[in-house]
């Protein structure tokens, strides 16, 4: 992905990030950095946040005698921050999500542990709705500080085709 800086005015340009359609080939791999260390206070806040009620994510005494040994990591946090790492690869451009499947918590995810992810281009088409943009489909692979795969999902995305937009033209984005 190029960053560039559209001009706005005459001597005055802002920053543009993310990807076309057009610029989506399948089969390309991006790393998204950077990373994020998740701390305790994270994963509790989320769990007030959705009303996660589950005690593995914020009772250290009840998490102790789990499989786990401590508190792992709320899965909806891991996919949240998946999902924003990526943005500014896959879909910060994009018109509409369209969905996510095949969500996979391949490991835990403990407070501590710094996330990482990575999308790789799976499919693409022309939308057949509107023909100013297609959809692209990435499979993105969370992994840990130490390169374990920590979960995985696929997403869909409706993403404007290069000039289609307007970008450039009245410097929206």
């Amino acid at each position: 992905m190029t960053q560039i800086a559209n001009e706005v005015a005459p001597g005055r340009f802002r920053e543009s990030f993310g990807r076309y359609y057009d610029d989506f080939i399948v089969g390309d791999v991006y790393e998204h950095r950077p990373g994020r260390t998740i701390t305790q206070a994270d994963n509790t806040w989320f769990t007030l946040l959705t009303m996660n009620t589950h005690p593995l994510h914020f009772d250290e005494e009840y998490a102790r005698t789990s499989e786990f040994g401590r508190c792992i990591v709320a899965s909806p946090l891991t996919v949240a921050m998946m999902v924003g790492m990526s943005v500014t690869d896959v879909s910060q451009k994009a018109i509409a999500n369209l969905g996510w499947r095949e969500i996979r918590m391949t490991a835990p995810l403990y407070a501590g542990d710094t996330l990482y992810a990575e999308s790789e281009v799976i499919a693409k088409r022309e939308s057949r709705s509107r023909p100013t943009a297609g959809l692209v489909t990435v499979r993105t692979t969370g992994l840990n500080q130490d390169g374990v795969a920590v979960c995985s999902f696929e997403r869909t995305v409706l993403v404007p085709k290069r000039g289609a937009d307007g970008a450039g033209e009245t410097g929206r984005y």
